[in-house]
């Protein structure tokens, strides 16, 4: 005697479930594209000074040659004077529209005395920086605007008839053919 055992035959319930586990998944999986995982590697721009390195700047003691040697060359200087540098350094990622993303941006600025030898050693954050506006106008430049009936009217009388040269005695042009004037 043989007992035969028959599969479990699947419900309609369960049958229909099976694509709505899965669009379930794709959903909740689809955030997870932004996540760092999946992203470009960030990278470090600039001259970052860190916290041990500015401990050992003394205001009053420290020279510029002493900054140059633990710093090294700044990012920039003041515009007007210089005795004031600026080591900018910031942390940088591409966003998924492949645009620039910056984060942890920082700026150190060492000012000196007249002597050369360092007065202030101060950090700039984020929370220091000043939104700046573009001017969206053009400057205007002579002859580029034009009215309606200069573009359409403008070249009238600008050109004149080719000017022709008159034939010598030879038939020729004049030139090369023993005419002198």
């Amino acid at each position: 005697m043989t007992a035969s055992v028959n599969p479990p035959t699947a419900t309609p319930a369960r049958r229909r479930s099976g694509p709505a586990v899965l669009a379930l998944a794709v959903l909740l999986a689809a955030p997870l594209g932004g996540c760092s995982v999946f992203g470009a590697p960030e990278e470090l721009r600039g001259n970052r000074a860190d916290m041990e390195m500015l401990k050992d700047i003394t205001p009053g003691v420290s020279s510029k040659a002493d900054v140059t040697a633990l710093l090294g060359s700044p990012s920039a200087t003041s515009t007007f004077d210089a005795s004031e540098w600026y080591y900018i350094s910031a942390t940088t990622h591409l966003r998924p529209a492949r645009t620039p993303g910056i984060d942890n941006q920082r700026v150190v600025v060492v000012r000196f005395n007249d002597r050369d030898i360092v007065q202030v050693v101060e950090q700039k954050g984020e929370r220091d920086m000043r939104d700046v506006t573009m001017v969206e106008r053009t400057t205007p430049v002579p002859g580029n605007d034009r009215s309606l009936l200069q573009a359409l009217f403008g070249n009238i009388g600008r050109f004149g008839p080719t000017p022709t040269t008159p034939e010598g005695p030879g038939g020729g042009s004049g030139i090369g053919s023993g005419v002198s004037r």
